[in-house]
């Protein structure tokens, strides 16, 4: 998808225009963070960072975008402003691929405000989808421990959508994706079997089998349950792997697609492994997702590739990320917004957030949000909680904020999906498994510097009434 400034909602341009007339060199800082981890999780996989920075160095209105928003009646002095307009302003991001938590930032915009508010829809957009995904596959793959794992949701997503989860879910931790165009345009290993479709178009399924190897005869993978798993399409299917042989070659591997598949995984390996074919994978399919794939886990199922889709691609049952844009300063001036309910009160002040790291090199579990200035937290208080707080000298503070992009040019190198994918098994690897496990995960805790949290009460005292 062609994307161009005018990806996003009325209501940005509109205040953007009243921006443009009131205060055109308004310095904004804005905010980027969620509010609850999905998928009743404890923790997220941040992802899409790489995309929008890609974006933003090139977005521009079109022609055809003008030509709209002139017949929507906004004025021509403002219309010139956006016929040139470019993103000049600066990131501050945790680094994609990293375990992330709510209610603190991870992305901070720092910009011309009309530029900051022109991007959010954009940016919320991206983050929040790649976000939902890339988490959903770091469940799955906690789940398939050492199994292979293929993301085959394309047709079931949400149209271009699909694009995007594809790259999330490599992010995530799956191997591989049937989505050609995704795994051409971001270097993901692409793989696919065949369609039960492919076999009913013959007279009989060992023939389609054969055609299948002499034209497909690497990475062939036949699908064995179109008509009866154990007694058509398996003995097909080794009859066919005999032949193979003969020829100097392998039969990867059988899909199975329904019925009881820990049943069927097991007595499909007995009779491989009877018939001297202990080489041939077994593939299963069929709305699988973190706590399915758990089960056959714990049931013995000897699979070697899941294939997952629905589930995984439409971020299957939460759908969307909680996250917000907020404005956090103006022109060096803080700002809050206040709620009711606590925890939509913002935060005040560009920030850092440090990760406190134990002697092990592992998280302690606790990031602290500070007023940017500050280089380190000896003690992180709770939000609202004034009988809870931490102390942290004893912690190596990682700052996780750090530049990415300035006056609208990115400034870290591009990573690969495939690089991001590493990093974040590395993340991962120092997140301790309590807070990882899919029952009643220990909750991470995120607290605020004192300096911050003194200076957000005074904040919020002075505007409550």
């Amino acid at each position: 998808m062609n994307i161009t400034a005018a990806y996003t909602d009325l209501y940005q341009i509109t205040m953007a225009q009243v921006y443009f007339e009131t205060k055109p060199n308004g310095r904004a800082v804005f905010d980027y963070y969620f509010r609850h981890n999905p998928f009743k999780s404890g923790y997220s996989i941040f992802a899409g960072l790489e995309d929008v920075l890609t974006s933003l160095e090139t977005l521009k209105f079109s022609s055809s975008d003008m030509t709209y928003l002139k017949a929507k009646g906004f004025e021509s002095d403002f219309l010139d402003y956006l016929e040139n307009f470019s993103f000049k302003g600066s990131i501050y991001s945790c680094q994609e691929g990293d375990v992330v938590f709510p209610n603190r930032p991870i992305l901070q915009v720092e910009a011309n405000i009309i530029e900051a508010q022109i991007i959010e829809t954009f940016l919320l957009n991206i983050l929040n989808f790649q976000t939902l995904i890339a988490t959903k596959a770091s469940r799955i793959k906690y789940s398939a421990k050492d199994g292979v794992l293929l993301d085959m949701g394309l047709r079931r997503a949400h149209a271009t959508g699909g694009y995007y989860a594809s790259r999330a879910a490599a992010i995530g931790g799956f191997d591989s994706t049937s989505n050609v165009k995704a795994a051409e345009d971001y270097a993901i290993p692409s793989t696919g079997t065949m369609a039960h479709s492919f076999i009913q178009s013959y007279e009989d399924e060992l023939q389609a089998f054969r055609d299948f190897a002499k034209v497909r005869p690497d990475n062939c993978v036949f699908l064995i349950d179109t008509y009866n798993t154990l007694k058509s399409g398996l003995p097909h299917a080794i009859t066919v792997a005999k032949e193979m042989e003969e020829r100097g070659e392998r039969l990867l591997g059988v899909r199975l697609d329904s019925g009881d598949l820990a049943y069927l995984a097991k007595k499909t390996r007995q009779i491989l492994d009877d018939s001297n074919l202990g080489y041939v994978k077994i593939v299963v399919s069929n709305q699988l997702d973190e706590y399915v794939i758990k089960s056959l886990k714990e049931q013995g199922a000897p699979i070697d590739i899941f294939g997952v889709g629905t589930n995984l691609v439409t971020g299957k049952p939460d759908a969307a990320l909680a996250g917000v844009y907020k404005l956090a300063a103006f022109n060096d001036t803080p700002r809050i917004k206040l709620s009711e309910n606590i925890i939509k009160t913002s935060l005040p002040f560009k920030k850092q957030v440090y990760r406190m790291i134990d002697d092990n090199g592992m998280f302690y579990g606790a990031d602290a949000i500070a007023i940017h200035s500050e280089t380190k937290v000896s003690k992180m208080e709770h939000p609202f909680d004034i009988t809870k707080s931490l102390e942290l000298n004893r912690f190596t503070h990682e700052p996780l904020l750090n530049q990415v992009m300035k006056d609208g040019k990115r400034t870290i190198p591009i990573r690969t999906v495939a690089e991001i994918a590493e990093y974040s098994q590395l993340r991962l690897k120092q997140l301790p498994n309590e807070y990882k496990r899919f029952q009643n995960p220990h909750i991470y805790k995120i607290g605020l510097s004192s300096q911050l949290k003194k200076e957000r009460d005074a904040l919020i005292n002075q505007h409550k009434f």
